[in-house]
């Protein structure tokens, strides 16, 4: 006997309640369609095939007609639905409906009725046996269309229902409502940058689209501001703004090389600016009567066989190659060497009056953190004169004011000897945690703007036409723009409409800005902001067509106070229809590396899929994190795990207590990176967890510092100053690896087999230990991705891993993960 399935009803005359099939009771329509008999010529086609009147099906007919269609067929009490009738020769119909499924199920969808038609499922064309397509239906929203020919006078009906063994819940609706799920995620149109015009009246915007199953396309537009008409659009050229003439350029090959094109986006009138270019990557100046490329020059090349590596990041294929910077004269064509040496030098910035120029070098210093020591020039192009300003190990990059006398500098708290650092005694400080510094060549004299300002500074823009200072930064879970004022050195907010900053672009001689972001329940929005009124326009909202039928669950702030004292920030995620008197399973997430989990509806782990699976999901900021000011952030040097897992603990059981809706003996963790240690750490701390994922985590401190191409130096932020010879109650005592037996909790781990960040035998070493323990855990591997899961294919697949772990262990829904990953005995 098949077990009954339980019917969630949203329309309640579309369900059939503890059914033992689920069967359809309205569907759409759109038809009936006259189809007619083509002229024969023959009576055989060219493969001797005789025409029947079946061939009419084969005729086209848009599914979107019956997805915007108002009308529905009802069934009557025997489960059939009467189709249509009309007086033509011959008729097609359409008749569609979603299936939706909450876990992995398998069954049959059953047509009774039409004697030709055709069944797609999500655009796909099924081949029915005996009326019978076998379906396996994943928790996410299935449209199904069958398309059905009808001959004159010959009323017909149509039963539709899905049957399955297994205890899932089932429905069967006209209402397109569907959850939020991984493809959501990935597929449809999404915004890669903007910028404006100097005069701030053209806008340049970059797109990207990936279709289903991972094509993309990227195009350019360029629009009016002030009608918002396009006036250009290209998927093969790259434009950019020239720097002062409000014209785009571009490069192109031509008969004599390469060409520079500039082109006015309103006549379309191009001039050829240069012929025979060189190769290689450049900026023009703002002067706009030079170039400045970087060109790349090889290295010293590798024996094949045996292969000398010279010092650690040696391994990193395509290091010996180093960069240097040329000058191109665009009125005599001249292509003169700027720079010489064995380090690579980078360009920062141009003065205004195309002067000066401002570019860095890195000298490696093994033996001392943080590995290497950056020394800022700056060059004089009239007379070649060059001045080392700075030498720091702690600076990044530099830009000039827009008169060229001041310079803000971007750098960690320990820059220009610890004049910016805001930590408490006994802290190294979070070399993540970006500072910004105004500096006085002349006077040698630095300001340190954002020591007292909490946000971790990502990037910086000094304007020509106000003088200001923007800024971009990670506040707490959000990133937002501010403006800083050198002449008094004040910091406020830009009001921005979302809470994830993306990209923006102010232009330089107007008060105008664009930017675009999203949020923790909306995908990517456009806006512009007149500086000087303070208004702000949405241009463009993009989320609005990716979820679309979607609905989402709530987000919801939940802070408390840790045992030492301190505020935890988070938030959390409800499923969508969610009912307080259920217990619903919880997972929780925390950062990876050192920057916050951030409150955007697209990441890594977008906590809004998880939700629609029935999960709460608990977002914790312990600390470490950047965005909260630099004391918080310090706590991650040389902690590895201490306070910060205490807090996530902490955090994790006072919430369960203080929502009833959680299920606190169903509790999954998950995280990456820094966060997949992590992971492995809470489990050799707590059994609180039922189910935990690592995906590419560090087990062994020791192994991930001497390994990873970034192992040691990512130890100069998160161990600084302390060594394996030096430091053994880091390395060894917080490393999970060497607490393994202590861990009860299934655990899986994800990797991707090249990676060079965390190296997979971090996974491999722990899962051995595991296995050798008889712990239960499992091991999936991705081939051929690194740090970072970007094949689409792979990526569905991974997320899809994670989805059927969870479901395993928070759900008792085994069936999922034993389709992926069958019992093998070996």
């Amino acid at each position: 006997m098949k077990r009954n399935i339980l019917l969630l009803a949203a329309i309640c005359s579309c369900y059939n309640l503890f059914a033992e099939e689920v069967i359809v009771k309205q569907f759409r329509y759109a038809g009936p369609y006259e189809v007619k008999k083509p002229f024969l010529q023959d009576s055989l086609d060219v493969n001797s095939k005789k025409f029947t009147e079946k061939e009419l099906l084969k005729t086209s007919v848009p599914f979107n007609n019956v997805r915007q269609s108002m009308q529905f067929l009802e069934v009557n009490a025997s489960g059939e639905s009467m189709l249509p009738d009309n007086n033509q020769a011959c008729h097609i119909g359409l008749a569609s409906f979603y299936l939706n499924s909450d876990r992995y199920v398998k069954g049959s969808l059953q047509i009774k009725g039409p004697e030709t038609y055709e069944v797609y499922i999500n655009n796909e064309k099924q081949t029915p046996s005996d009326g019978k397509v076998a379906l396996t239906l994943e928790p996410h929203r299935y449209e199904v269309i069958i398309k059905y020919l009808s001959e004159k006078e010959k009323t017909g009906s149509l039963k539709v229902s899905f049957d399955t063994e297994s205890e899932a819940v089932v429905t069967a609706t006209t209402d397109p409502e569907k959850r939020y799920t991984i493809s959501d995620v990935f597929d449809g149109t999404r915004i890669r940058s903007v910028n404006l015009s100097p005069n701030g009246k053209y806008l340049l915007t970059a797109y990207q689209t990936t279709f289903p199953g991972g094509k993309t396309e990227s195009y350019q537009q360029v629009t009016d501001r002030a009608s918002g008409q396009v006036l250009m659009e290209s998927n093969s050229i790259n434009y950019n703004w020239m720097p002062q003439s409000n014209r785009l350029y571009y490069t192109r090959n031509g008969l004599q090389g390469k060409e520079l094109v500039s082109l006015d986006p309103v006549t379309k009138t191009e001039n050829i600016l240069s012929v025979n270019l060189p190769d290689g990557w450049f900026v023009f100046s703002p002067t706009e009567d030079y170039l400045l490329f970087s060109v790349s020059e090889e290295g010293p090349k590798k024996d094949q066989d045996m292969e000398e590596i010279l010092v650690p990041d040696d391994r990193q294929p395509g290091w010996r190659n180093r960069s240097f910077l040329h000058k191109y004269d665009l009125a005599t064509g001249v292509f003169e060497r700027l720079t010489y040496g064995h380090n690579s030098t980078s360009l920062n910035d141009i003065s205004q009056d195309g002067r000066y120029l401002l570019f860095t070098s890195h000298e490696r210093t093994l033996t001392k953190r943080p590995f290497s020591i950056t020394t800022l020039y700056r060059m004089d192009l009239q007379t070649m004169q060059t001045e080392a300003l700075l030498k720091d190990p702690f600076i990044n990059y530099a830009c000039f004011s827009p008169d060229g006398k001041q310079l803000a500098i971007a750098g960690s708290g320990e820059a220009f000897d610890g004049i910016g650092l805001n930590i408490a005694p006994g802290q190294t400080s979070n070399t993540a945690d970006g500072q910004l510094f105004i500096y006085d060549p002349d006077s040698k004299q630095v300001t340190p703007v954002s020591k007292d300002f909490n946000p971790s500074i990502q990037s910086f823009t000094w304007n020509n036409h106000n003088k200001q200072i923007y800024l971009q930064g990670e506040d707490k879970d959000c990133v937002r723009l501010y403006v800083l004022d050198p002449s008094n050195g004040k910091i406020k907010p830009v009001p921005l409409k979302e809470d994830i900053l993306s990209d923006f672009t102010i232009a330089t001689s107007a008060p105008e800005l664009v930017y675009f972001g999203e949020s923790a329940s909306n995908s990517q929005r456009l806006y512009a902001v007149d500086l000087k009124k303070n208004t702000t326009a949405c241009l463009k909202d993009l989320s609005k067509d990716i979820l679309k039928d979607i609905t989402l669950g709530e987000v919801h702030d939940w802070n408390f106070k840790a045992a030492a004292g301190d505020t935890i920030y988070g938030r959390y995620y409800l499923p969508p229809h969610f009912d307080p008197n259920k217990k619903y399973p919880l997972i929780v997430n925390y950062y990876g590396g050192t920057s916050p989990t951030e409150r955007s509806l697209e990441n890594r782990y977008p906590s809004h899929v998880y939700a629609a699976l029935g999960y709460v999901v608990y977002i914790i900021q312990p600390s470490g994190a950047t965005g909260f000011g630099q004391e918080f952030s310090a706590r991650h040097v040389n902690a590895w795990g201490k306070r910060t897992g205490d807090e996530i603990i902490e955090g994790t059981k006072k919430f369960c207590t203080e929502h009833h809706f959680v299920d606190a003996k169903k509790i999954g963790c998950i995280g990456a990176s820094y966060g997949g240690f992590m992971t492995q750490y809470l489990q050799t701390k707590t059994d609180l967890f039922a189910a935990a994922i690592s995906h590419a985590g560090i087990s062994d401190i020791t192994s991930y510092w001497g390994e990873g191409y970034w192992g040691y130096s990512y130890s100069s932020l998160a161990t600084a100053n302390s060594y394996p010879w030096n430091a053994r109650d880091i390395y060894v005592e917080q490393s999970p690896l060497f607490h393994a037996d202590k861990i009860n909790t299934p655990l899986l781990f994800l990797h991707g087999s090249i990676d060079t960040n965390v190296p997979i035998g971090e996974s491999i070493q722990m899962f051995t230990a595991l296995k050798l323990l008889g712990k239960e855990t499992a091991f999936i591997q991705v081939t051929g991705q690194n740090h970072q899961i970007f094949d689409y294919k792979k990526r569905a697949e991974w997320n899809n891993t994670i989805f059927a772990w969870f479901a395993k262990w928070l759900k008792e829904q085994p069936e999922w993960w034993e389709a992926l990953y069958p019992a093998k005995s070996l």
